[in-house]
């Protein structure tokens, strides 16, 4: 019995039992937001990428160990997207709130990755909120339709976060895919693992 009960901590730890995170409670529709990018200084709305074939809004910090995890495989993520009119925000729920979470902080870990990507700033967490984002880093896909913007996938970027080698489901990646060819993504959503947000 115990053998079996450590068995099902680690398949849970890996990642493997992430699918069907239920996202009834979450609002499908999005509305429109508008947050400080901390590289440029700039106002960065969703509605300026109402032409992209999805936006990919990835809720992540600089000191979440999770986050560390997975930055290379944004960068590649964003690499290999980016071209095929996909666009993507990072936007960080700690932003501006903890002094290893300052602006300069984040526009300084622009800087070492060389990225040109926003790195938005939601210091009252009011993206964060709407959007029911619990983890970091945790992913929401938005579309953008005759009728507004709605969620095409939300959770986790893969099933493992402790290794891009070891992951089996590439969750983010075949969502993407998916509407680039004018399908859902299957599955919709999936369970995050990550880093709590700190709820201000």
């Amino acid at each position: 019995m115990r053998k079996t009960f450590q068995s099902f901590c680690a398949l849970t730890l890996s990642g493997l039992l992430l699918v069907g995170y239920p996202v009834d409670s979450f609002a499908q529709r999005v509305n429109d937001f508008e947050l400080k990018d901390a590289g440029s200084g700039q106002l960065i709305a969703l509605k300026d990428h109402r032409n992209a074939k999805a936006v990919v809004l990835i809720f992540t910090s600089i000191n979440c160990p999770f986050s560390k995890l997975y930055d290379e495989r944004i960068i590649a993520l964003y690499e290999s997207f980016s071209p095929k009119g996909i666009s993507f925000l990072l936007i960080n729920p700690h932003g501006g709130q903890f002094p290893e979470e300052q602006v300069d902080k984040m526009a300084e870990w622009l800087g070492q990755k060389n990225l040109s990507m926003p790195f938005l700033v939601d210091e009252k967490q009011v993206v964060t909120k709407m959007m029911g984002v619990s983890k970091i880093p945790e992913v929401v896909v938005v579309t953008s339709g005759p009728t507004g913007y709605a969620v095409a996938y939300r959770g986790a970027i893969d099933n493992n976060p402790q290794s891009a080698q070891s992951a089996q489901m590439h969750y983010l990646e075949n969502a993407l895919n998916s509407i680039l060819s004018r399908g859902s993504p299957s599955p919709a959503s999936t369970r995050p693992i990550g880093c709590n947000v700190r709820p201000l």
